[in-house]
């Protein structure tokens, strides 16, 4: 549909978190809504627990945001004391305090609304009027769901190291029970949690391969469980009734995927049938055997996403500005990946 180049600068690539509740006003955790350029997450709360003189298990923060980008997130920094450091000594390039607000308690995962992006997109190739009608077919419909490149690391090399340390040395290798005596690579608690995520990741992405070539994506099967827009609440399986197509339309509904772990499958049927199928292609079993053995639980993810009030203004003839929100968990990139290759310009890191 189109080639651009993309991220040739942070401001290219702007998200905003968009809050889900208001500061309490009073209690010995100081909310921090702060702008970064060129730092992740994990950096900004390394700076925080130095500014604060804390370890950083009291600072909060509702979810990760890229290196990459001009991003404005909250943090909560536990301050039991109530005395606060002087923010003059936090703020400065490449951080900007946006606001600052006491609250009663830390700012857990997840704990927001969703994201707002403003994307630009340069050296556009393509013809306008087909890339218009393209973003015109993804306000309408929606788009797959996919987890983001981030999720698999430096050139996808996560899912390999997920084999590593669930004991298997390469995909060919047959699974072994989850109690035999293999040797595992060891890792650190955090590279793990990351590296789980990464299995658990493909397997969705694999599954939600399968149903965009099928065209289910949109749709739903037989035995499909279906997950209610704006919440991780799923109920079914149950067929596509009159009335589930209405709400589906409407995007309040969403058909799901797995995110495999231990327990009965969910879906049922023919949906069941093509997840199974597909999971135990290549070295599906392994990451399936590795994450029940690692003590995860079958949950499901929406299929599909709703890009919000996405809007498009053409900078130039050749510079395209992208602007819409996104529920939490889904990633931008996903929205890209539907317009066509679009390579990441100087990207160092």
């Amino acid at each position: 549909m189109l080639s651009a180049a993309f991220r040739s600068q942070p401001e290219d690539f702007q998200v905003v978190e968009i809050d889900s509740f208001a500061a309490h006003g009073e209690g010995e955790h100081l909310l921090l809504t702060l702008r970064k350029r060129g730092l992740n997450t994990s950096e900004v709360a390394r700076r925080l627990a130095q500014w604060a003189g804390i370890g950083e298990v009291g600072i909060g923060y509702a979810g990760l945001k890229d290196r990459h980008a001009v991003t404005t997130q909250r943090f909560s920094v536990h301050l039991p004391r109530r005395v606060s450091p002087a923010l003059a000594a936090l703020a400065g390039d490449p951080l900007e305090i946006v606001d600052s607000a006491w609250h009663n308690r830390k700012l857990p995962r997840g704990a927001l609304a969703g994201n707002r992006f403003t994307l630009v997109l340069r050296q556009v190739q393509g013809e306008r009027s087909a890339i218009e009608a393209r973003l015109q077919a993804i306000a309408d419909r929606g788009l797959p769901n996919w987890f983001g490149e981030q999720r698999f690391g430096r050139g996808g090399g996560n899912v390999n190291q997920a084999l590593a340390m669930f004991g298997y040395a390469s995909p060919s290798q047959e699974p072994a029970p989850p109690c035999a005596d293999v040797p595992k690579r060891r890792v650190r608690r955090e590279q793990r949690s990351i590296l789980l995520s990464a299995a658990r990741s493909e397997l969705f992405n694999r599954v939600l391969a399968a149903r965009v070539a099928d065209g289910s994506w949109e749709r739903g099967l037989e035995g499909e469980v279906w997950m209610l827009a704006g919440s991780r609440s799923v109920f079914g399986p149950e067929p596509c009734s009159d009335t589930l197509a209405r709400r589906l339309a409407t995007f309040d509904i969403h058909p799901t995927g797995p995110q495999w772990g231990q327990g009965e499958l969910r879906a049922q049927g023919v949906c069941a049938a093509l997840e199974l199928r597909v999971l135990s292609e290549a070295d599906g079993p392994a990451l399936r055997a590795g994450l029940e053995a690692a003590g995860l639980k079958q949950e499901r993810r929406a299929l599909r996403q709703q890009a919000f009030d996405l809007r498009w203004t053409w900078l130039d003839g050749q510079t395209l500005e992208l602007g819409f929100a996104l529920a939490p968990g889904s990633y931008a990139t996903a929205l890209l990946h539907e317009l066509g290759p679009v390579r990441e310009a100087n990207r160092s890191a």
